[in-house]
């Protein structure tokens, strides 16, 4: 089976991975893909979205698995201009991506749909949004398009409230759009991943991941610091109640608004004093979660996606590990406001008992990895027990290092009281 996977990040590696070790034989490619990648896939190098449609009709492609966020949105969409030259994709059309893509429609969605979500008004200007915000703190806003992860602040006073409406609504950050100010919910966050096709769906290993970039969750919010991974992480009631909540009313209400999906889906959830709560839903594996849920994935994932872009859910395809997964990120100096290019990494050979997918590095000319990006490296490492998990996880990263290298020393230790 001919398979191209659309990103470049760690997310992208971890898939592709996953989709090696399947039971179907594969051919792989990526597009644009890393040097990391490509030594699992050939990087596809085309212009656009339309120049790598052509190559995949030109090279019969069997599967186009969407992981990157960007493509389901550009241009026609990465899913409808499948569709329309009949190769099979894994991800949403673009009308459907609008669940991520837009916080306002995801919104307006829930509460269409009856889902658990917090109150939010959205706002055009930065004075709509401190107006909506009405002097109470900590407040939550949210700039309405794609934002890499970044486009949400929990402001608890005005000072740092305005700040972010500055940089976002006038120094124009993230590009044009508009902001929501929502409701501050408070409690513990979990990540629940779905796979939905046609109204039918499948959930996946629970995660919960690690926005800020430092320990004890402090400083700003970044794509992920790290994350954990387990069908132990909420007991099975819980998640039966999340499933009655927030899953099935959110696969019903796409087949309800003809809103096509056959692709993965994300919730994120607070879980309150009043109950699950939805945050966002993203149309795609979260990142970094899908680095710690990958490795609790057994079975034949390419031939799982492969059924699913045809409309065709068989669960009985995959099967789920009970154990813990951990992933731990470095970052690159400056990250999350820039990063720090060309730093020399040391350590990978050293790493025996952990997986390790790459975000941001490319090889120099001397052959050695370096840091290309934001987030570098996700090391990830599995138990039978948590703690367990996460002190293997530590062990491995340690052995890797690249100067200004940035880790937080909690993941899979806080949120855990």
């Amino acid at each position: 089976m001919k398979i191209l996977v659309v990103g470049k990040g760690g997310r992208e590696h971890a898939l592709i991975k996953a989709l090696d070790d399947s039971a179907t034989r594969t051919e792989l490619f990526s597009f644009p893909g890393s040097d990391a990648i490509a030594e699992l896939a050939e990087c596809v190098h085309v212009d656009g979205l339309h120049e790598l449609v052509e190559w995949m009709k030109s090279n019969q492609i069997d599967l186009c698995v969407a992981g990157e966020e960007s493509y389901l949105v550009k241009d026609e969409g990465l899913a409808n201009l499948c569709e329309k030259n009949q190769i099979p994709c894994w991800g949403p059309h673009k009308q459907s991506a609008q669940l991520e893509a837009s916080k306002e429609f995801s919104k307006e969605f829930m509460n269409r749909h009856g889902i658990p979500t917090a109150k939010a008004t959205g706002c055009a200007t930065s004075e709509e949004a401190q107006a909506a915000i009405n002097g109470v703190y900590p407040t939550v806003l949210k700039f309405d398009g794609l934002a890499a992860g970044k486009g949400v602040a929990v402001c608890p006073d005005e000072a740092s409230a305005t700040q972010f409406l500055k940089e976002v609504m006038e120094e124009r950050r993230f590009g044009e759009g508009r902001m929501l100010v929502e409701e501050c919910l408070v409690g513990p966050e979990v990540s629940i991943f779905a796979a939905v096709v046609d109204g039918k769906y499948q959930i996946f290993t629970p995660a919960r991941d690690y926005k800020r970039i430092g320990d004890n969750d402090q400083g700003p919010n970044t794509g992920g610091m790290g994350a954990v991974a387990s069908r132990q992480l909420i007991t099975d009631e819980l998640l039966a109640e999340i499933e009655e909540k927030v899953v099935q009313p959110t696969v019903d209400g796409l087949v309800k608004d003809g809103l096509p999906y056959r692709g993965f889906i994300y919730f994120g959830l607070m879980l309150t004093k009043d109950g699950p709560k939805m945050i966002e839903y993203n149309c795609r594996f979260g990142d970094p979660e899908c680095q710690a849920v990958m490795p609790l994935v057994g079975g034949d994932l390419a031939a799982f996606c492969a059924a699913g872009a045809k409309g065709d859910l068989q669960k009985n395809l995959l099967a789920f590990s009970e154990g813990w997964s951990v992933c731990l990120i470095l970052a690159s100096a400056g990250y999350p406001d820039s990063s720090r290019n060309g730093d020399v990494i040391t350590g990978l050979d050293e790493v025996k008992e952990a997986r390790v997918y790459h975000a941001g590095t490319k090889k120099n000319a001397a052959g050695e990895w370096q840091t290309n990006g934001g987030r570098v490296l996700a090391v990830v490492a599995g138990a039978d027990d948590r703690l367990s998990a996460v002190d293997a996880a530590y062990k491995e990263l340690d052995k890797v290092s690249f100067d200004g290298a940035l880790k937080r020393t909690d993941i899979g230790r806080m949120h855990f009281d």
